[in-house]
């Protein structure tokens, strides 16, 4: 604690001041925390809940690198043998400069003798304000565009460096930061960055985002066993029976409009939490299971609660699973997507389920399982909305990859198993069956003309997107799997 004051004073965080008239100080309280590595830490936090928006606040945006951004570029990196090395910047909020006048109390046990009276005047952002991650973001762009580095537009959360030694990335996920590149570059820019902030040095990094990192030759996998040892651990899962596969082949969730049970609900809703924070990192194979479940988080029953953990008990028995990006095999096939529909799906409102998945370096980048807006009055028209949602991904990936320096000439092969999705996409004709669909799902045909694009018909028992559109059976269930790069470690 003793150390958290020297640290706000040594920022010049505060000035102790009488509070002016008509105006409220915010609260405070300590925060305790054990890192993973065995290092207490007490943190001073602002009661953000209590600012007043236009006295207090303005605007909250902070960017953040994007959880298919991070994956995609380890994916690069295991196909050009990037080095990589990381670094925690220390007390990242403390440098964040305040433009609003915000008084908040001194804290518990450390009040000024003879000043109790007093309160701080924050000169610069503290942990808790609803403002800090914006304002250490600004300061954190400043310097590394002081540093040679240019800010992707396909992502805010990346910077890179261009000179004639090379070029060296640079992802920014609020205070953890990795270098990517050549090691001569990357340590010297890293070694730039830390002359300005005080940080830790990490040298190669073993975890990112929760997420674990291992590095094998040209293999890099990625997995969050520890995080799931202690969701599973939260809600009596450790020794489960472990189950086959995420959900029961052919159920399907119906919705409860009968009374809320708060009790239920809550842990309901922190089932599908914990679940959701682990399929938008390394698990693509609960995709369908976990979207699925959580449309129910309003209103859940007992039912939905069970169906849940199952997921949980799936998990249980595919903990030690890690998605793999491979080098040299990744080289070979390049950037590849799938795309596919179940056609009027639910039974309650006969909304079509659609999912899609982008590989590279024969791993998941980029995966997505969720319930169309609109009602399909075809197969074939469910599957043209799932085509064009794919093609979006994909062209915003091939910016990503050109803006990183590797601008993709051939078009990116995008593979569906409806043929009248794709004659549809490939000719640019008005049919009476079609003329219905909305203009902004026809943007494919654009992509297809423009060479961004390659359409390909796949047969459905070939096609691994399917795992995100239904609850699949224990045989196709896991072939699929192997299709998404997650392999037993």
């Amino acid at each position: 604690m003793s150390e958290e004051i020297d640290a706000l004073k040594g920022r010049r965080v505060f000035d102790l001041v009488e509070l002016p008239h008509g105006r409220k100080a915010i609260k405070g309280r300590w925060v305790f925390d054990i890192k993973s590595d065995g290092r207490k830490r007490a943190r001073y936090v602002a009661k953000g809940f209590s600012q007043i928006e236009g006295i207090d606040f303005e605007a909250l945006f902070s960017p953040v690198v994007r959880y298919e951004s991070v994956r995609f570029v380890f994916a690069l990196a295991a196909i050009y043998g990037w080095y990589m090395t990381a670094v925690d910047v220390k007390t990242a909020f403390l440098y964040g400069k305040l433009d609003e006048e915000i008084y908040m109390e001194q804290p518990e046990g450390f009040h000024q003798k003879g000043q109790e009276r007093k309160v701080y005047r924050l000169r610069r952002a503290i942990y808790g304000l609803k403002q800090a991650a914006r304002a250490w973001w600004q300061e954190l762009e400043k310097s590394v565009k002081k540093m040679g580095f240019v800010r992707l537009n396909a992502d805010s959360g990346i910077f890179i460096f261009r000179s004639d030694l090379g070029v060296v990335i640079l992802i920014a996920y609020v205070d953890d930061i990795i270098f990517f590149g050549k090691k001569p570059l990357a340590d010297e820019k890293k070694a730039e960055f830390m002359l300005k902030w005080e940080c830790r040095d990490l040298g190669m990094p073993t975890e990112f985002l929760s997420m674990r990192i291992k590095i094998d030759g040209d293999k890099i996998s990625l997995d969050q066993s520890a995080y799931l040892e202690k969701v599973l651990e939260r809600f009596g899962m450790t020794n489960a029976k472990a189950a086959r596969t995420p959900m029961v082949e052919g159920y399907y969730p119906s919705k409860h409009t009968g009374p809320n049970n708060l009790t239920l609900t809550r842990k309901y809703q922190s089932v599908i939490g914990s679940l959701l924070y682990l399929m938008l990192g390394t698990r693509p194979d609960i995709a369908y299971a976990v979207t699925k479940m959580a449309q129910h988080c309003a209103n859940p029953t007992e039912e939905h609660l069970s169906k849940a953990l199952y997921i949980m008990k799936y998990l249980a028995g595919t903990r030690n699973y890690s998605l793999v990006y491979e080098g040299r095999k990744g080289m070979a096939f390049g950037l590849e997507s799938y795309t596919d529909a179940d056609y009027a799906q639910d039974p309650t409102h006969r909304l079509s389920q659609m999912g899609n998945l982008v590989l590279l370096a024969s791993g998941a980048v980029s995966w997505k399982s969720f319930t169309q807006k609109s009602i399909a009055t075809s197969s074939t028209e469910a599957e043209y909305m799932a085509l064009f949602d794919c093609a979006k991904q994909v062209a915003w990936l091939r910016l990503l990859l050109g803006e990183l320096g590797f601008p993709m000439k051939a078009p990116t092969p995008i593979y569906v198993d409806n043929q009248g999705a794709i004659f549809n996409a490939s000719n640019p004709v008005m049919e009476k069956r079609t003329k219905h669909i909305e203009v902004r799902y026809h943007k494919i045909r654009e992509y297809v003309e423009e060479k961004r694009v390659s359409l390909f018909y796949i047969p459905t028992d070939e096609n691994p997107a399917d795992i995100f559109t239904k609850p699949l059976g224990r045989v196709k269930f896991e072939t699929f799997r192997k299709s998404l790069g997650l392999e037993f470690h």
